[in-house]
């Protein structure tokens, strides 16, 4: 594999409630997808990927991409989506895995090689940005995934785990921190609102 067998996973298992329901990732912005936006942005970057979504694969056939469903139910976040995608990963005989959330379309274009610079001991990275007072904001969705972790990260999830940091912090995880010029690169698409405002962001980047 190309990228240092890193794959590329796309979390999009939530349940857009402020979006009314669906999957956020099928929304239009500047005439495509928010998917088709993501796809473009991480391909390049990673040797292969998939999507981590639950319910009904046939409805995200058309992308042409793995469709993994979460391993544990009652949809317990987005570690779960991890999981998924680090079980895939090992099967594929890769070392590690970049998640991307499915409803954030302007991600860094280097966001992979930033992670692998930022690893800790671990193997673990997670993505953050600085915004124009200085401050760090965690992007934990988007992060840098070790194939051995992921025992480690099931027996957690079990246990009841839930909050992304809380495991990431125990392991060590490195940061790569991005600057937010001309705006946060980690912009989620979360509400109808959201929509327009990255109609506007589209034509900046």
């Amino acid at each position: 594999m190309r990228k240092a067998a890193v794959l590329g996973v796309i979390l999009a298992g939530g349940r857009a409630t402020r979006m009314g329901g669906g999957d956020k990732g099928l929304r239009q912005v500047a005439g495509r997808r928010l998917m088709d936006h993501v796809i473009t942005r991480l391909g390049p970057q990673v040797a292969g990927m998939a999507i981590n979504a639950n319910g009904d694969p046939a409805r995200l056939a058309e992308f042409g991409l793995p469709v993994l469903a979460d391993s544990l139910p009652d949809h317990p976040g987005p570690l779960a989506g991890v999981l998924a995608g680090l079980d895939w990963a090992a099967g594929q005989g890769a070392a590690a895995i970049v998640t991307a959330a499915a409803d954030t379309p302007f991600f860094p274009p280097d966001l992979v090689a930033r992670l692998q610079m930022a690893a800790g001991v671990s193997g673990l990275a997670l993505a953050a940005s600085r915004d124009d007072d200085g401050r760090v904001w965690r992007q934990p969705t988007f992060g840098l995934w070790p194939v051995t972790l992921r025992d480690d990260l099931r027996d957690a999830l079990t246990g009841g785990l839930r909050k992304i940091v809380l495991w990431t912090d125990g392991h060590g995880a490195g940061q790569a921190v991005f600057p937010s010029d001309p705006f946060d690169p980690f912009f989620n698409v979360n509400t109808p609102e959201d929509i327009a405002r990255a109609e506007v962001l589209a034509g900046m980047v």
